[in-house]
Formats: C-alpha cells, sequence, structure tokens
C-alpha cells in the first residue's frame, strides 16, 4: 500500500469490519454497465468542487490458494509501480532488464527447489531462505539479480503516479487489501476528474511490474513489522488459523513467507488477467460532477479496456460447520486477553441483522457486557470489543477483553458465557430494542457526511454483494424483534460453535499503556499500539511525512470513538520524524513501505 497505509487500516479496521455500518439515509446513485462490463456509479455532492473516487476489484485473500498466499497484497504494491508511459524513462530498457530478471528467477528457484527437498529430509533447518543456507549458485545468481535491480532503477522514474496527482492538487492516493477486496481511491479537486479517469484507466490497460522481486522483500519486510514484531501478530495468526477449518479465510492477507519469497511475474500477470479485467471491478465517484460528461469520460477511458478472456473461478470450498469447542493458548507480550469467536453467515445473511443488535447490545459502555464484567464483577480492564464480522463467504462474532491483574482468564471466561446465555432467555425490552436501532440509524448518518467515507463504504459494500444494502439494510433492521435475536443467539453461540483464545502476558512483558488510549477499547488500543511500533521503526522520511499529512486530514473525518487514536498516531508519526532530524535525515531508496 501506498504512504499513509497506516491509517488506512485503522479506519477500515474500526469502521467498517466491526460490523456497525448500518446506512440511516437514501444514496442515490446513477448505475452504468460499460459494454467491457465495469459497473460504474455516480453519485452527486455539489457542496464543493471536489470529488472522491475509487474503484474495486473484487478479489482478496480469501480467492489465493496455497502456494501463492499474498498475491492480492502483492499486487496491490505492484498497481503503484507505474505504466508503459508512467513510472518509466524507458520503458522498452526496463522491460528488456525485467526478462533478464525472470531469467534468473527461474534459475534461483531450480536451487530453491534443492533446498525444499533438504530441508523435509532435514539436512537443512529453519527456512530455505535463510542466508546460512543458501548455496554458493544460489549466492552466485542473488548476486546477479541484485546488479539487476539496481540497472533497472536507472529507468525507473520514483512515485511518479502519486506526484502528478499531488501536482494537481489531489490528496489522499492510497488503496488497501481485505480478505475480500482490493480497493484504490483519492480525492482531487473537481476540474481534475479527466485526469483521474486517465491515470487509473492507464494502471488497468497498461501495467508493468516493475521492481517485482525487490518488492517481495519490502513485503516480508512489511509482514515482519506488521505481525512478527507486533505483541499479538502470530498469535492472531495462529487462532485465525484454527478458527476457520476449511475456508481460505484460514492464511493471513499478507500472505505466509513461504509464498511470497516464490512468487513470480508470470503467476502476477495471470492473477492480473483473471481478477483485474473490467468485469470484475466496480469504480464509483461522489462529489461535484456533470453525470452525463463523466459517462462519457468513463467510455472513453475506462471503456478501452478489454474484457476479461476467462471468468474469475468461483469460490467453491465453505467453511465446514463445526463440531465441537476449540481452544487456543499463547503467551505475548501485552496484558492478558480472552477471545471468544463464534462462526456466522456471510455478509447480508437475513440472520446478521438479528445478530448486529444482539452485538450491539453487548457492545460499548452501555452494553452489558461493560456493566456485568467491569461495573458489577471488576473483572476486565476497560471497554470489551464486541464484534460481528461479516465477509463475503462467512463471518463471525467475536468478544475480546483485556483481564484485570489478578483476575484469571478463566473467571472472565465463565462471565461472558454467562451474559451471551441470558440473551437466549431473556428478550431484550422494547425499549432497550428500539435504543438499539435508533443508535445504528445514528451512526450511519454520521458516517455518510463525507466523500471519502461514502466512497469506501460503497466499494466495500458492491464488492461483498451490492452498493444498495446502504439503502436496504435499514429496513431490515428496524424489522427484527426481540424473538429473532433470541433465535440467533440460541442458534449461533453454542458450545460446539465456540473457539476460546487465552493470550497470557508473557513474563518480563511491556504492558504499559499510553495515557492517551487508555479509554480505547483493548482490541483498538492494541491495534494502535502495533501501528506506532511500526512507526517507530520506519526510517523513510517521504513516507513518514505523507502518513502524517493523510492523518490530519482525516483526523476530522474519523468517527469520534476513534479521534484518540488518531491524536495518537499523529504524535508518534511527529515523534519519529523529530528522531530522523537527529540522524541521517531517513533514508530514501528501498525503504520497505507500510502496506
Amino acid at each position: 500500500m501506498k504512504k499513509g497505509l497506516l491509517v488506512f487500516l485503522l479506519v477500515i479496521g474500526a469502521s467498517l469490519q466491526q460490523g456497525v455500518f448500518l446506512k440511516a439515509q437514501n444514496v442515490e446513485a446513477r448505475e452504468e454497465i460499460l459494454p467491457n462490463g465495469m459497473k460504474l456509479l455516480l453519485i452527486e455532492r455539489h457542496e464543493s468542487p471536489v470529488i472522491t473516487a475509487g474503484w474495486v476489484a473484487r478479489v482478496g485473500s480469501v480467492n489465493e490458494r496455497p502456494g501463492i498466499t499474498g498475491i492480492s497484497h502483492l499486487f496491490e504494491h505492484m498497481m503503484f509501480k507505474g505504466t508503459t508511459t508512467i513510472g518509466t524513462s524507458d520503458n522498452a530498457k526496463g522491460m528488456e532488464i525485467q526478462g533478464r530478471q525472470d531469467e534468473i528467477r527461474a534459475r534461483m528457484e531450480e536451487e530453491y527447489t534443492a533446498l525444499r527437498l533438504r530441508l523435509r529430509k532435514g539436512e537443512i533447518r529453519g527456512s530455505i531462505y535463510d542466508p546460512e543456507n543458501m548455496t554458493p549458485r544460489l549466492k552466485e545468481l542473488r548476486g546477479q539479480l541484485e546488479e539487476l535491480f539496481k540497472e533497472e532503477k536507472e529507468f525507473i522514474v520514483k512515485d511518479e503516479l502519486d506526484h502528478i496527482y499531488t501536482s494537481q492538487g489531489a490528496s489522499g492516493l492510497n488503496a488497501g487489501t481485505t480478505n475480500d477486496q482490493t480497493l484504490y481511491f483519492i480525492s482531487l479537486p473537481a476540474n481534475k476528474l479527466e485526469l483521474w479517469f486517465w491515470l487509473e484507466s492507464d494502471r488497468l490497460l497498461n501495467p508493468v511490474f516493475r521492481e517485482f522481486y525487490s518488492e517481495r522483500d519490502v513485503v516480508r519486510e512489511e509482514r515482519r513489522l506488521r505481525v512478527e514484531s507486533t505483541p499479538t501478530g502470530l498469535a492472531d495468526e495462529a487462532f485465525d488459523a484454527m478458527f476457520w477449518q476449511s475456508s481460505p479465510y484460514s492464511w493471513p492477507v499478507i500472505g505466509w513467507t513461504s509464498d511470497v519469497e516464490s512468487i513470480n511475474r508470470e503467476q502476477a500477470q495471470q492473477y492480473f488477467d483473471t481478477y483485474y479485467a473490467p468485469d470484475n471491478i466496480a469504480a464509483v465517484i461522489v462529489g461535484d460532477f456533470d453525470p452525463d460528461k463523466t459517462l462519457e469520460l468513463a467510455k472513453e477511458y475506462f471503456g478501452r479496456i478489454p474484457r476479461g478472456k476467462t471468468p474469475p473461478p468461483q469460490m467453491i470450498t465453505v467453511e465446514v460447520d463445526q463440531v465441537g469447542e476449540k481452544r487456543f493458548k499463547a503467551e505475548v507480550d501485552t496484558n492478558t486477553r480472552v477471545i471468544l469467536r463464534y462462526h456466522t453467515p456471510p455478509f447480508n445473511h437475513a440472520d446478521n441483522f438479528p445478530l448486529q443488535l444482539m452485538t450491539d447490545s453487548l457492545a460499548g459502555r452501555t452494553g452489558r457486557l461493560y456493566k456485568a464484567l467491569v461495573e458489577e464483577k471488576e473483572l476486565i480492564s476497560g471497554e470489551p470489543r464486541v464484534a460481528l464480522n461479516e465477509l463475503k463467504y462467512g463471518g463471525y462474532f467475536e468478544v475480546s477483553t483485556e483481564v484485570k491483574e489478578g483476575v484469571t482468564p478463566q473467571a472472565v471466561e465463565a462471565a461472558i458465557l454467562e451474559e451471551l446465555e441470558k440473551l437466549k432467555k431473556e428478550p431484550l425490552g422494547e425499549r432497550e430494542l428500539q435504543r438499539l436501532k435508533n443508535n445504528l440509524l445514528a451512526n450511519s448518518v454520521k458516517q455518510l457526511q463525507t466523500n471519502f467515507y461514502l466512497v469506501l463504504q460503497v466499494l466495500f459494500y458492491e464488492s461483498l454483494d451490492s452498493w444498495k444494502y446502504i439503502n436496504e439494510s435499514p429496513r431490515k433492521y428496524q424489522d427484527v424483534t426481540a424473538d429473532q435475536v433470541m433465535k440467533v443467539a440460541d442458534q449461533y453461540i453454542t458450545g460446539n460453535n465456540l473457539n476460546v483464545g487465552y493470550y497470557l502476558r508473557k513474563e518480563g512483558a511491556n504492558t504499559e499503556i499510553p495515557e492517551e488510549l487508555a479509554g480505547l477499547p483493548a482490541e483498538l488500543r492494541t491495534q494502535v499500539m502495533q501501528q506506532a511500533s511500526m512507526i517507530s521503526q520506519l526510517d523513510d522520511r517521504e513516507k513518514l511525512e505523507g502518513a502524517l499529512a493523510q492523518s490530519e486530514q482525516m483526523k476530522g473525518q474519523v468517527p469520534p470513538e476513534i479521534a484518540p487514536a488518531m491524536d495518537y498516531m499523529i504524535k508518534v508519526i511527529k515523534t519519529r520524524l523529530e528522531e530522523l532530524d537527529g540522524t541521517n535525515g531517513g533514508k530514501t531508496a528501498d525503504t520497505p513501505e507500510g502496506e
């Protein structure tokens, strides 16, 4: 992902993935399907002469397979590397060098194949990619490849796409990969709409996967920062892998290291041809524009992209029914936490509407869990995180809490289960149920006020099912009855469907909580602190400044509950920049981007 990704992940995680996304007002969108199958959604807002635009490829980690996990996220990086005309001073020369890189990488793969056999026989230890396992021939080939990396850079115009946009007043160029989709978006002056059509259609029509093999190294470093060097990253991956038995949601979006290391440019091209075809993409424009002229621009620019030759494969494998309780225990460098997770249906399933209201009855400082576990029993520290996560092909309900000092995780688990059991036997009161519905409606109004959030939500829902969920869901929530809430609680909150995670504080772990984050839910606080840890290790001034600019731009747009997190992130970025001022001013070449 481009600079500012840290902020994007924080906002997406808190605003969309937690399930609080009921929409309370009617969104009027003009829907057009271009001859090549691309969907275009036009939403007029003439309050100011700006637009926010984006597009989504209906592909994420769920569409991958063992051997190429992480390719969706890797490819997101590739989409910022330029085209035949952007990002290069001599494309022909650059392509010739890339061809030589592919030849060397193919010979390196022969060496890696031999190392895999030696690893299976126990003749070497660790990873086949560890430096100590590198054969003399592999070292020679690696050296040749690195020389070609240097040669390729001579013909690369770094970050030219970003520079073109910013020189014309645009801001917030960014992207994100999730389990189910890959999104690209930006805000720009209304009179630069044609520029957006030209640049984005060029990205889809004439992509060039520059720095492909070196970018895999960037992703590997990103994985180290985001997962391996964070307090709970590896534990979270292991818990997810336990939770999903048959579904491809079991592997992380960033992929397994062994797979990312082995993906080649040919596989990337096949991936692009399959999933980045226009008939697998939807674009949305929100803001001040003329719809008829915009449609003509879409036909002129996006219309020149040929329809895909092969439709994306259907998702065949579904998650099997869980047949018994599963338990996971790990030691982590943070305060002890307890997680309870249950399988639930995929996005827009009828049962998710009462499940969301059940979730909201437990969540927040006015929810049942806070009252029971914090105010009455004093078992947990701070607000519990309660979420319904609706994915395209499955979902889950989760409670995550931070255990108070001196309290056992078993006691917290038992107290949570006690509150969940009440939902099966005692219907929500009429006033409580209506309050929950009203809160959802009120939150939905706030989330539709800015063009940025509206674009993200339209892209998000359109990739899962349909953007019309924005308009259709309020009525479905209003129709939910207390009996329906009891029914879904009884159906999904069962022992055979239960997954329990104990994250036990490792001896000597640093569990100090920044004062600014003390009031945040433990789960969100952990996410923010992990992001802050990543920032503290970044040395690239340009990327840090980009993250700072986007953070400050988005500060006034985030929900109030996230504002302290945004303030803290801004403070951390500024501190890191000040630290770099006292050293070498930051690295400028080959420094890994944050995802």
